[in-house]
């Protein structure tokens, strides 16, 4: 299982503290002469080696960390260092503090002094007991060291192995890290030795060295010979080494220059010698990471058989005599693999391409074309033997120039295959079946899946896909995967074979003819979505990253345009967007245009292109206010709404504390600017209940307790004392309760507001009105039957429907004037019904404000709003606004200038580009100059925009991110129409004057 995300994110603090620490750690490696990193990396992260220090140092150290079973795991999860590979991370880890800090804690947290640098910083780190290593013990185990690790890592941490050494690397490969290779640089320089250097030999005086290795050479073991593979620097006083003479038995070839992790006695014990030291030479030589264009061009030739070469008897024999059993450990993993493919064993091909594909998974950041040759013509090669599976051939890569071009199997490997599609055409299938196939055709297919697949899962990264790009017979493979025949088990190859293509096109220059464009077009016409999208991602991206060399995408079928104009009615997000891309590149062209004319109907088209200007659009409104509203201030009113009679009854059923709570509630509201006086409110409440409750025989509120009630129900209300002169001069006090006023109508138990009777006097007085209360517009309906109108209710208890002479009194109503007119009741109450509901409708309360009905509640709710009637200014001039329209398609912003505004994106975009190609390019097409030479009076601009003009502008008026967009289409339009009309009467003119001549 993949690691977990780390919980913290591991980034360098540049502290005081930290360059002081990097400083001292500096000091502390010149002074031991062992080489230091002050930012040693692991993958892409610089190692805080201040962060590090601490948190070893914290769990007890280098020591206590190691003895401890997957500790360095747990460090790097702490750390926040886990990446991907929890064995590799853990390793890096705990060498890159052995090698910077180790010694560095053992002098400063231990106070002891550090074991040298040939045991320590130039080892590997195995293990620890660093405290104790001496030059004596150590020694002693570093056999034993070697034998259980030979990577460096602690044994414990390995999985035990059951198959032979080379299966148990395998398995190791595949969950570590390789290590890493020390290119060799062999000795150019004449083997012949000079004047000087054999007359030293011959008249210097026996010394150390000589005498040193006279007594090292018999005792040769694998131990004595330096580790070729270690990439660790070499300190200095080993580099100056004098190199070894030549030893007996012709083995002096086995020598190499001394490294780090040597533990070899004869170099600890090795006296430099009296004379110069002589330095080795050096020349640079090329290799596949060093010139890797070099090596591409050279290994095609490479590939070609060897000539035969005459048996050796047992040479396994004369390597094991000749090389130290260090030097058998074979290939790494990845040239396993490699040759597994190769060797034409199923067992090893299974072996070879189950890890390749493991490998391109988990290491796929790693694993690079570049670095391992012959990968990418191996994984070619073998998936090309799914030919033979369904068809009659074998298909075989050719790196020789004069090659058979005739031979139908033979592939040009070196500049690709340029009739492969006619090839594939005369071949012959194979009797193949969807549902049954044998064990051996079922094997093979899945080899060459796993192979297909550890080519797309390589490419996926940017320089595999540039590098295998360069690699001709990779496209002649593409075209051979898409070309199989249309069953279901090859739908999966298909699918990895376009998903290899989107990778590497966009580092091809591919023209009309080539076989891999053709191929992808023919993908356009079939069925399958996933296919046609990945297919269109692939051809997009063709002209996209080569604007130089711009594919022009010409002999497009008029089957796929015609696909492409029905793709635009789908709602599909990923084909509408793959789709309107495809046509953008494609009208970019003039000639593509004439071949879409021919092909389908391009006002269709343009229809379609318009309706998706507003495709996801979101609209909105917005009220502008181009005039504010004259208002009039009203000075505070004292007067207080009586109660009405339903709501007096309903409030007597209720306690003295909830009644007086729920009247205040009801009829005084919330206004921080306004004010009332004490003894107003308290008159109003004793009108309302002094009287009900003397016949009831229960005692009145007293008024301390009542206007604390007020406080209360509104929180934000204070009673407040205000000194004022009175009308003779005298000053005098008036006791006021500010932040409430009375309210324009009362709100009933349930929240409802009650509304007033507006039904004047008899005299027609509009001043004297009946002024009675009522919730309900039934309440007051049947009020002004029976006390207004005097209708009386039958037996039934219905009212009578008379006629009689009646007219409307409801406030200054004109419907029916005085004296009235002959009609019936309930005619004239149908009437009155409209005024009634009006009048509801406006008192009618805010719903955020019901009235609690106790006085927790009322403590619990916050400071009401003044709801319908918190206004107390009167409107003498009504505000004057404006209603706009918005329509918001996709945006973006501009990540190198994120300041300006959103600009216009995804699929709205994309089809107002392709209209502006439309109009910029059609006038320039044949199809054009036919309208001028036939004499029509409009171009095609006229006739595939005319139609759509009106909702263009409605789109330029809402849509302000395509507004600039499409004001560039309406001036190509325009311009189009004004160059028609002269092209159209030279035309006319031309015409008259042949007439003439001719006449």
């Amino acid at each position: 299982m993949a690691p977990t995300k780390p919980t913290v994110e591991h980034v360098i603090d540049r502290t005081e503290e930290y360059e002081k620490f990097l400083e001292e750690l500096r000091v502390f490696h010149e002074n031991r002469g062992t080489p230091f990193d002050p930012e040693p990396k692991m993958g892409n992260l610089s190692v805080d080696l201040l962060k590090l220090f601490n948190y070893i140092v914290e769990h007890g150290g280098y020591d206590k960390v190691s003895d401890e079973k997957l500790m360095w795991r747990k460090m790097c999860e702490g750390l926040g260092l886990m990446r991907h590979n929890a064995p590799a991370d853990a390793y890096t880890l705990k060498q890159i503090f052995y090698k910077y800090l180790a010694a560095f804690e053992i002098k400063t947290v231990h106070k002891k002094e550090p074991p040298p640098p040939e045991i320590l910083e130039f080892t590997t780190a195995k293990g620890g007991s660093l405290l104790t290593r001496t030059l004596d013990n150590f020694q002693a185990k570093i056999k034993t060291d070697r034998e259980e690790s030979e990577d460096g890592t602690p044994s414990r941490e390995r999985p035990v192995a059951d198959t032979p050494s080379s299966s148990a690397r395998a398995s190791r490969g595949l969950r570590e890290a390789p290590a890493p290779r020390v290119i060799f640089h062999p000795d150019t320089n004449s083997s012949r030795q000079t004047r000087h250097a054999s007359g030293g030999q011959q008249t210097g005086a026996p010394g150390p060295s000589n005498s040193h290795s006279q007594q090292s050479h018999p005792q040769q073991h694998p131990h004595s010979l330096p580790h070729s593979h270690s990439s660790t620097p070499v300190p200095v006083h080993i580099q100056n080494l004098p190199p070894p003479p030549p030893a007996r038995g012709n083995v002096s070839h086995l020598w190499g220059p001394v490294g780090p992790d040597s533990s070899n006695p004869m170099v600890t014990n090795y006296q430099q010698a009296p004379l110069g030291v002589q330095s080795l030479p050096f020349r640079i030589v090329d290799t596949p990471a060093s010139n890797p264009d070099l090596f591409m061009k050279k290994q095609r030739l490479a590939r070609q058989p060897p000539p035969p070469q005459v048996p050796v008897p047992n040479p396994g024999l004369i390597i094991r005599a000749a090389l130290p059993p260090s030097f058998l450990d074979g290939p790494n993993i990845y040239d396993r693999c490699l040759l597994s493919l190769r060797s034409g064993l199923r067992a090893e091909q299974a072996f070879g391409a189950h890890h390749l594909l493991k490998i391109s998974f988990e290491r796929g950041d790693k694993y690079k074309f570049s670095a391992f040759s012959g990968l990418a013509e191996g994984l070619t090669e073998f998936s090309l033997g799914i030919g033979n599976m369904f068809y009659h051939v074998n298909w075989t890569v050719c790196y020789d120039p004069d090659f058979d071009e005739d031979d139908i199997e033979k592939l040009d490997g070196i500049s690709g295959t340029p009739d492969i599609l006619e090839r594939i055409a005369r071949l012959k299938p194979k009797d193949v079946h969807d549902n049954f196939q044998p064990a051996e055709f079922t094997d093979q297919l899945n080899l060459i899946l796993e192979t297909t697949q550890t080519i797309r899962n390589m490419v996926m990264m940017p320089d595999n896909a540039h590098y295998i790009s360069d690699y001709p017979p990779l496209r002649d493979l593409l075209c051979v995967l898409l070309h199989l025949p249309p069953l279901d088990l090859v739908v999966e190859l298909k699918h990895l074979a376009l998903e290899i293509a989107e990778q590497i096109v966009q580092y091809l220059v591919l023209d009309q003819d080539d076989p891999l464009y053709k191929t992808l077009l023919e993908q356009l016409e079939s069925t399958d979505r996933g296919v046609v999208v990945t297919s269109l991602r692939a051809l997009n991206r063709i002209s996209l990253f080569h604007p130089t060399e711009m594919n022009k995408l010409c002999k497009v079928p008029a089957k796929v345009i015609e696909n492409l104009r029905n793709w635009l009615l789908l709602n599909d997000e990923d084909l509408l967007d793959m789709t309107t891309d495809f046509l953008y590149q494609y009208t970019a062209v003039v000639e593509n245009l004439d071949t879409m004319i021919k092909s389908i109907n391009m006002e269709h088209l343009v229809t379609h292109l318009v309706r998706l200007l507003s495709h996801g659009a979101k609209r909105s409104h917005r009220e502008i206010v181009v005039s504010d509203a004259q208002v009039a201030h009203e000075p505070p009113s004292e007067n207080v709404v009586p109660t009405p009679r339903d709501l007096l009854e309903r409030l007597m059923t209720l306690g003295d504390q909830d009644r007086c709570c729920t009247w205040i509630r009801s009829f005084f509201v919330e206004d921080p600017d306004s004010h009332i006086t004490q003894l107003a409110i308290w008159q109003a409440y004793n009108a309302a209940f002094l009287e009900p409750l003397k016949r009831l025989g229960r005692p009145m509120i007293q008024a301390p307790e009542f206007i604390k009630n007020i406080t209360t129900v509104y929180p934000n209300s204070f009673a407040h004392i205000v000194q004022e002169v009175g009308p003779n001069g005298a000053p005098q006090q008036r006791y006021l309760i500010r932040g409430i006023r009375p309210r324009q109508y009362p709100i009933g138990l349930d929240g409802r507001g009650y509304f007033q009777c507006q039904w004047t006097h008899p005299s027609g007085n509009p001043r004297l009105k009946c002024g009675l209360w009522y919730c309900m517009a039934e309440n007051m309906w049947e009020h002004i039957l029976e006390h207004h109108l005097k209708v009386a209710r039958g037996a039934d208890g219905k009212f009578k429907d008379s006629e009689g002479v009646h007219h409307c009194a409801w406030g200054a109503c004109t419907k029916f004037p005085p004296p009235g007119s002959k009609m019936r009741v309930f005619q004239l109450m149908a009437h009155v019904k409209v005024h009634l509901k009006e009048e509801e409708s406006r008192h009618k309360p805010s719903t955020q404000e019901p009235v609690p009905t106790s006085p927790t509640r009322q403590r619990s709710s916050s400071s009401s709003s003044a709801g319908p009637s918190s206004s107390k200014a009167r409107i003498i001039r009504p505000a004057k606004s404006i209603t706009l329209n918005y329509e918001e398609t996709a945006s973006v912003r501009d990540e190198r200038n994120p300041n300006i505004p959103p600009q216009a994106a995804g699929i709205p975009l994309s089809a107002v580009l392709i209209l502006r190609n439309i109009a910029r390019n059609i006038v320039k097409t044949r199809s054009e100059q036919e309208l001028i030479e036939r004499g029509e009076k409009e171009g095609w601009n006229e006739r595939l925009f005319r139609h759509v003009m009106p909702r263009l502008w409605e789109i330029f008026t809402e849509n302000r991110l395509l507004t600039p967009h499409i004001t560039s289409l309406f001036e190509l339009v325009e311009q189009e129409k004004v160059l028609f009309a002269r092209l159209t009467s030279r035309a006319d003119l031309s015409s008259k004057l042949e007439g003439t001549e001719g006449h």
